[in-house]
């Protein structure tokens, strides 16, 4: 095969019930390949390693199906896998090292596997300088949560308290105001902010990945949220707290000067933030 064969349109498309994938070129004369697939963007630079000169006829081989076999693995990928039974009420006894949690005998699941107080309750929001709790649904507290790929989370804050700025990697999230006034927002990838208000009643979507905040305006009256999330197990990562209190210590050099400050910044912002 040419390497004008190889850089013509190639799209090749196929489905389930619910899945559609594409891989594809974008144009003939781009020198970069696009897969798209569960919002996966890769591309692969040819960096013209492939110039008019050596054509893919002359190596004797082509790339292609080297391209078409990474987009397919890319298609099966999935966050969280759909589950393959009813229900698997996690089984936190046993010590293995899963993707989610062991299951019981199905013969064994009871309503209480189902149900959990854990939300009822709320948070210690003096715990952190921020001035609020979050405390979530996991497999310890609701087995039947396991491979579901939910997680529920109550959110409080005190008068003026924030919930940092912030990502989840691996889910989206639904927040509902359910007392007092939520200033919300996030920073999409063009650095743009998206923020709103939120009263009692009123829901924001934060789409997966993107660094969000939650913070409560009122100087007299706490604020009481709820959110859904996408992943059984979310992840989240405090963006002030990743930089200045990981362990070991993001070098110095790479703090002044991602943030443009000095040494003295530096050592204010770590005992601020406890680290």
């Amino acid at each position: 095969m040419s390497s004008s064969n190889a850089l013509k349109l190639l799209k090749i498309t196929f489905a389930t019930s619910t899945l559609r994938h594409q891989f594809y070129e974008t144009s003939p004369s781009n020198t970069h390949y696009i897969c798209n697939s569960y919002q996966f963007l890769i591309q692969i630079h040819f960096c013209r390693l492939i110039s008019d000169e050596l054509s893919m006829k002359k190596t004797g081989h082509s790339l292609l199906p080297s391209l078409l076999t990474l987009a397919l693995l890319l298609g099966s990928t999935k966050a969280d896998p759909h589950p393959l039974q009813d229900y698997c009420i996690a089984d936190t006894s046993k010590p293995f090292y899963l993707n989610g949690a062991p299951c019981i005998d199905p013969k064994l699941a009871a309503s209480s596997h189902f149900t959990t107080a854990a939300l009822s309750k709320p948070g210690n929001t003096k715990a952190t300088p921020y001035g609020f709790s979050v405390k979530v649904t996991n497999v310890t507290n609701l087995p039947g949560l396991n491979t579901m790929g939910l997680t529920m989370a109550r959110v409080d804050l005190d008068p003026n308290g924030l919930v940092p700025l912030h990502s989840h990697p691996r889910a989206s999230e639904v927040t509902i105001c359910i007392r007092g006034s939520l200033l919300v927002g996030f920073v999409n990838t063009s650095n743009y902010v998206f923020t709103q208000l939120l009263r009692p009643g009123e829901s924001f979507v934060f789409p997966r990945g993107l660094i969000h905040f939650l913070y409560n305006m009122e100087t007299m009256d706490s604020a009481l949220a709820v959110s859904g999330l996408s992943s059984q197990s979310p992840g989240t990562q405090i963006a002030a707290v990743a930089a200045f209190t990981s362990k070991p210590s993001m070098p110095d050099e790479v703090l002044k000067k991602s943030f443009q400050i000095s040494n003295q910044d530096i050592t204010r912002i770590r005992r601020n933030l406890g680290g």
